[in-house]
């Protein structure tokens, strides 16, 4: 009896250990079909033939693996993964267009603005971000303004009107006229670099310069109108960046480089690289220090000023408001006996007795709003 339970116990042993090493023999087995699938999807990609940009435009991919270098006047799409472009949208310091050149711009022929390095702008990939943010150089030694760059959404843009900008002097600011000339009259307009409408910005002396009517309206406000109308209709987000262009140490830009580039559908949207000059047709310009006088040929039948420092005329009651308002610089003189408020340089300023007048930084409607009506002589 014993016999036969010692055998049974060596069977059940024996039959054990066999199981056992069955189980140790199969393990690896389980893990070297994918092994062999991992090896042939390597292999498989390593021979596969990267596709054209004809096939596959730039930025269009999903593969974060595939790294195209740009060329180097191409916008593309930011190798920087989704959750880390958050870091990248509010930059620590403002980026420049470093490739312009101003030989890049030919003599203006008569049109507002010209299309530069083939109307692609300068950004590069690593600038794209879908966050906004606003920076504005610091003025430099001679007062004057730098670059302006933003990524402009519908958070930055203004939900109030625009207040005054009367008491902002950019560099080379002069209060001038050429009635028949310049449309509004005054020759200089302070210009925002990046218009009012995107950003809210009034008047932060970083973002104006001294500009013509002709670049204010012709050159720099087709862009910002489509920066916006292109922003309120897709919730989109677009880079933006306005490089004022000075000759040595000329306080007036010659013009403006213009770049701008909407983000979320790459560049589908609003994309264009241009130069806008900062001329006024028929008149002539000093850029070292803002003055200007009609252009040889060009006829007006009124000149009301001329330039900063005025010249001997035989007509004084015309020079003294000039030298009045180049020193003060006002949006407006009111009479505050007539309530009449009057150009700073209306021919009736120098008849104003010195009690009544006061100088006013403002818009016309706030002038209004406080009771005063336009002059009948200079109709403000």
């Amino acid at each position: 009896m014993k016999l036969r339970i010692l055998s049974c116990f060596l069977i059940f042993a024996l039959c054990f250990s066999m199981l056992s090493a069955c189980g140790s023999d199969t393990a690896p087995s389980d893990h070297s079909p994918n092994s062999s699938l991992q090896t042939e999807i390597s292999d498989s990609q390593d021979s596969t033939p990267v596709e054209s940009s004809e096939t596959d435009p730039a930025g269009t991919s999903d593969d974060d693996s595939s790294e195209e270098e740009a060329e180097p006047s191409q916008v593309v799409e930011p190798a920087t993964p989704p959750d880390q472009q958050a870091e990248s949208s509010a930059p620590a310091e403002i980026t420049t267009a470093s490739r312009f050149s101003t030989s890049d711009v030919p003599a203006y022929s008569g049109k507002a603005y010209t299309s530069v390095n083939g109307n692609v702008p300068y950004f590069s990939a690593a600038e794209l971000a879908t966050q906004s943010f606003e920076t504005y150089s610091d003025l430099d030694s001679l007062g004057r303004c730098g670059v302006t760059y933003a990524c402009i959404g519908k958070d930055l843009m203004p939900t109030e009107e625009r207040g005054s900008i009367g008491m902002v002097k950019p560099t080379g600011w002069h209060t001038v006229r050429y009635d028949d000339l310049v449309d509004g009259k005054y020759l200089y307009n302070r210009c925002h670099l990046i218009g009012y409408q995107l950003t809210g910005e009034n008047a932060n002396t970083k973002n104006l310069i001294t500009g013509t009517r002709y670049l204010n309206i012709e050159g720099m406000l087709p862009f910002e109108n489509m920066v916006a109308d292109y922003i309120q209709e897709t919730n989109n987000h677009v880079l933006y960046r306005v490089t004022p262009i000075f000759e040595g140490n000329n306080l007036l830009a010659n013009g403006v480089l213009m770049e701008g580039y909407s983000v979320e559908d790459k560049g589908a949207g609003v994309s264009y690289c241009v130069f806008a000059y900062n001329v006024q047709p028929g008149i002539e310009i000093d850029y070292a220090t803002g003055e200007s006088k009609l252009a040889d040929g060009a006829q007006q039948e009124e000149q009301k000023t001329a330039t900063v420092t005025p010249t001997p005329s035989p007509e004084p009651e015309k020079q003294e408001p000039v030298t009045r308002s180049e020193a003060s610089q006002a949006d407006y003189i009111l009479n505050t006996n007539t309530k009449k408020f009057h150009y700073p340089t209306c021919s009736s300023v120098n008849d104003m007795k010195e009690k009544n007048r006061q100088e006013f930084f403002g818009t016309r409607d706030e002038t209004i709003a406080l009771g005063y009506s336009p002059c009948g002589r200079c109709k403000p």
